[in-house]
């Protein structure tokens, strides 16, 4: 194969040829073949686009479960405090109900008082 050939086939090859002042050019499609490639590409677009709301939704669905789950935790946490706040410490209902308290340590205060009395004389 001379280099006369070569040139033609990688010509023919290339979808860009150059001319003398070394700038390529772009070969020429037809319309025909630009509008077949066009119709085939739509069916393609479209299902890559129907896939992709596919995958949005079911991220949405997992984010909105994720939420719910999250606030639900929250909520749990929340009335788990209040109640515990409620039966322990909020002073408001110990004020108005003071028959309720209990303390525990109070013994244990009065017996280290009588002892360090009977101590020290």
């Amino acid at each position: 194969m001379n280099d006369e050939q070569k040139k033609i086939v990688i010509s023919r090859i290339s979808e860009f040829h150059g001319n003398e002042s070394g700038n390529y050019q772009r070969v020429p499609v037809s319309p025909v073949n630009r509008w077949i490639t066009y119709a085939m590409l739509i069916p393609v677009v479209v299902v890559l686009v129907l896939i992709g709301v596919f995958f949005f939704a079911a991220f949405l669905a997992l984010l909105a479960v994720a939420i719910v789950v999250i606030g639900v935790r929250f909520w749990w946490l929340r009335r788990k405090y209040t109640h515990a706040m409620q039966e322990y410490g909020n002073p408001k209902q110990h004020a108005s109900n003071d028959q309720g308290i209990i303390i525990e340590d109070a013994q244990i205060v009065e017996e280290m008082e009588i002892q360090r009395k009977t101590s020290k004389k």
